[in-house]
């Protein structure tokens, strides 16, 4: 099944250039959302740059596959010359960057891949991408928009109480969130030093289908289904902010529509848990939807292993900025978001199955035993 929004609900998305629009990332997974948005709901002509990693998946892209509009280039975003042949070929108006390696746990076992992609990446891109802006005539100078998508890990970890928002100090804590904080330093410095027009977005904690199965809510749906243990970190008290990846897509076209250029908005689902109560959640939808009388509830598969490594305690958004200047709020709740996400992996087993016949076995990753 294919999770898609009423006419109603896409009417108020509409598509913010005519395009042809590249999209860095576009077979991962908010990439492939936002793709399926471009073509699929709204008829933009986007160039899909992807060098296809583990988390890179063209299945995830199977309902827009023979759309004209998508054009598929392989190609890693560290290749200068490959990222100016795509310049050159399709003259886009627009860049959204999604591209990046976003595993907290992988990036504490292998620290090099993720400074590779997010830093070198990022700055290959933003070189290639400026090389082209001032290669445009005026009008489409004038026009053209480089899209940075970013995390909210950048900032650091909170206490009990308070928001992160486009006033937060950096703080990064992994691998990751360092990785993520240097590209987002370079997408700035690129808009002041040279005049590149460019916009930044620090989202919260996405979710929805087609997620790899290495993150929090993947991992339980398809650990549960097997009867696996599931592992939750200490005692399930880090506390994350949720966001349903329609909403993000929803938010990150509002951004390219409409956002100041120079400007950072903070993207955020209002949806605080622990992530010992999002596991629950998961167990108790599994229950209702696909009972296991041999194993009984699910929560009694839960097992509570040792910390990640410099794990923060919690991350929740202030989104009022977006909303007030930009008109953004999520649509979906926590738990509205989360039924559809597990009805969808229940009823997409192949697609399942096809990501998970590489190397990742739902095994745990980020034990920083790696060197």
């Amino acid at each position: 099944m294919v999770i898609e929004r009423s006419p109603v609900e896409r009417s108020s998305c509409s598509s913010p250039i005519a395009g042809p629009i590249l999209v860095t990332g576009g077979a991962g997974f908010i990439g492939s959302a936002l793709v399926r948005t471009l073509v699929g709901d709204l008829g933009t002509r986007v160039v899909n740059v992807d060098k296809l990693t583990y988390a890179g998946n063209l299945d995830s892209l199977a309902s827009i596959a023979a759309d004209s509009n998508h054009v598929f280039e392989a190609v890693d975003i560290c290749d200068a010359a490959g990222l100016r042949a795509v310049f050159r070929e399709h003259r886009p108006l627009a860049v959204m960057h999604l591209a990046a390696e976003s595993h907290v746990d992988r990036s504490i076992d292998g620290p090099g891949e993720f400074v590779r992609t997010n830093v070198l990446g990022t700055f290959t891109l933003l070189e290639e991408a400026r090389r082209h802006w001032l290669s445009l005539d005026d009008a489409d100078r004038a026009r053209f928009r480089f899209l940075h998508v970013s995390t909210d890990e950048v900032f650091g970890s909170l206490g009990a109480e308070g928001f992160f928002d486009e006033a937060t100090p950096y703080s990064p804590n992994s691998p990751y969130s360092a990785s993520k904080a240097g590209s987002d330093h370079l997408v700035r410095a690129w808009h002041h030093t040279y005049g590149l027009p460019t916009l930044v977005t620090n989202c919260s904690n996405n979710y929805g289908p087609y997620q790899f199965p290495e993150k929090l809510i993947p991992l339980m749906v398809l650990s549960a289904l097997e009867g696996r243990p599931l592992p939750v970190y200490g005692r399930g008290e880090n506390v994350r902010d949720w966001l349903f990846v329609d909403d993000h897509v929803e938010a990150l076209l509002a951004v390219l529509a409409r956002g100041s250029v120079g400007e950072t908005y903070v993207v955020g689902g209002a949806s605080e848990r622990r992530n010992i109560d999002v596991v629950r959640s998961v167990c108790r939808i599994l229950d209702e939807l696909r009972p296991d009388p041999g194993t009984g509830p699910r929560e009694g598969l839960i097992r509570f292993v040792e910390d990640r490594p410099g794990h923060d305690l919690r991350y929740a958004i202030d989104a009022s900025r977006i909303a007030r200047e930009l008109g953004w709020r999520p649509r979906e709740t926590f738990e509205t978001g989360l039924r559809r996400t597990v009805e969808w992996y229940l009823e997409n087993p192949g697609w399942c199955e096809r990501v998970l016949s590489g190397a990742y076995r739902l095994e745990r990753l980020g034990a920083g035993a790696a060197a």
